[in-house]
């Protein structure tokens, strides 16, 4: 193989290497804390609540105040109830406690990253929350960036119909792709402030830009060849 060639086939690797382990339901992952960064299925999951707010009903809070942590969360019961949004067993959620056991606790989260540590072409995942009570009017808002810069973005609004239906649960599946991107950050805003909803969160799915799918044709080409 000449010089020109084993550098687009070193390439070819690389790129190989991150279009695998792109998805992740937690499933095969022990319950418990998983602290302030977590990786499952070649997705980090860091920046937990991480930012100032209010919570719906109109009292502050500091970066850090909901907790940090991203938790594994044995959500057995739930993904019985929402099987089109949860995949049994266990679910990601984030903040400062969990119930442990087949119980599920949907924890606080104002703002969560995600990220392959590649560039990416498309994101999709699962998100159960609560809605009506207070947590009606709140926006859940997934942002795709690139090198720091919003590329992207796609959200919904929380039910608040019942204004006395407080924790009742409701699913959503987002997605958002058709463009290269680094990383994705979910988070909740109302009254364009940040706030906090009660969430889970399975099923993330990262897809491999073109580019990278192209070079892996490129291996191929070359490997064959290489056997001539």
């Amino acid at each position: 193989m000449n010089h020109a060639r084993a550098i687009a086939f070193t390439l070819a690797l690389t790129a190989a290497a991150g279009t695998h382990a792109q998805s992740a339901n937690f499933d095969t992952e022990t319950e418990g804390f998983k602290g302030p960064s977590f990786t499952s299925g070649g997705i980090t999951f860091f920046d937990a609540n991480s930012v100032d707010g209010f919570y719906p009903d109109g009292v502050p809070f500091v970066a850090g105040e909901n907790g940090t942590e991203i938790i594994v969360e044995n959500a057995l019961f739930a993904a019985n109830d929402f099987p089109e949004f949860l995949s049994a067993k266990n679910a990601l959620t984030f903040g400062s406690a969990f119930i442990p056991g087949d119980n599920v606790s949907l924890g606080a989260l104002s703002n969560v990253s995600m990220t392959t540590g590649a560039v990416v072409n498309g994101v999709s995942l699962d998100i159960l929350f609560y809605e009506n009570g207070p947590w009606g009017g709140i926006e859940v808002i997934l942002d795709a960036l690139s090198g720091g810069d919003v590329v992207g973005s796609t959200s919904f609004i929380v039910a608040g119909s019942d204004p006395n239906g407080r924790d009742n649960p409701a699913g959503m599946h987002m997605d958002l792709g058709g463009f290269d991107f680094d990383s994705v950050r979910l988070y909740a805003r109302l009254n364009g402030q940040y706030t906090t909803i009660r969430a889970l969160v399975d099923n993330v799915s990262f897809v491999p830009a073109p580019g990278a799918l192209a070079l892996l044709g490129l291996a191929g080409l070359v490997s064959r060849r290489r056997r001539r």
